[in-house]
């Protein structure tokens, strides 16, 4: 029998791998409604669901590999390199693409939170912040007034709502499956591409290329601040580590 792998783990959810079999287990089953529901409409490829019996759904696992993640050793900056080739990133911007022109779920994703709500969410979490010293004034300060540009309205397109490069598996040049669809739903396109290149900005211009239409690079970087600042302090009380290099902070200190 193979061994158990502990692939994520916390509070809220638990992912583990046997073999060729992802087992996901989820307190909420909603979010594991959602996620069979958007993998069912979704016109990328996702994985094949095995079998469900709450609170866990078995997946099978997918061909190829993810282009790294946040922080991990495949991110690319001055100092750094990245795994995956620009027709991967540019693959995977094509999928993204056609995603976010599939017709729309019924329910409205993480994505599609609305700027009152999110605004308002963002001051509350830049107070905490710097009051329980997790960071300086001056850094979450700058960053919240870069991340105000993301308070816009925009029209709304089938988001993933999560989607790190950790949950987009490649091959040579193609997408082999995107995972993790719990937070999938109606939502704003650029959350999506900014969540996919956040810590990896220098492989924007190859996820753009295969997206294939322009976007207002002003929002994606707000979004990178506003992703991170309502990240820090959760990961923080979840056993992450947003300090370590490339990830959540390094992003907020590259906008100063």
């Amino acid at each position: 029998m193979d061994e158990v792998e502990v692939v994520v783990a916390h509070s809220e959810r638990a992912t583990l791998r046997v073999g060729d079999v992802f087992l996901k287990v989820d307190a909420d089953q909603a979010r594991i409604d959602v996620e069979v529901e958007a993998m069912s409409r979704a016109p990328v490829p996702t994985p094949e669901v095995l079998w469900r019996e709450p609170p866990v759904l078995a997946i099978a696992a997918l061909p190829g590999k993810t282009l790294g993640r946040l922080g991990g050793p495949s991110t690319r900056s001055a100092t750094g390199s990245s795994t995956g080739s620009s027709a991967a990133w540019a693959a995977a911007g094509a999928a993204i693409r056609r995603l976010h022109h599939a017709p729309l779920p019924p329910w409205t994703g993480r994505a599609g939170r609305s700027s009152v709500a999110l605004a308002a969410e963002l001051d509350a979490e830049c107070e905490l912040l710097v009051t329980r010293g997790l960071l300086p004034a001056d850094l979450v300060t700058r960053n919240r007034r870069v991340a105000q540009a993301a308070l816009r309205p925009w029209t709304p397109a089938f988001t993933h709502g999560d989607l790190q490069i950790a949950h987009v598996f490649v091959e040579g040049h193609e997408v082999t499956g995107v995972i993790d669809w719990s937070e999938a739903g109606q939502g704003d396109a650029l959350y999506d591409l900014a969540t996919f290149t956040l810590g990896h900005e220098n492989r924007l211009d190859d996820v753009l290329a295969g997206y294939g239409t322009d976007v207002d690079l002003d929002v994606i970087r707000a979004w990178w601040s506003l992703r991170s600042l309502l990240a820090v302090r959760w990961l923080i009380e979840h056993g992450f580590d947003p300090f370590a290099p490339g990830c959540e902070v390094e992003v907020l200190k590259s906008r100063m």
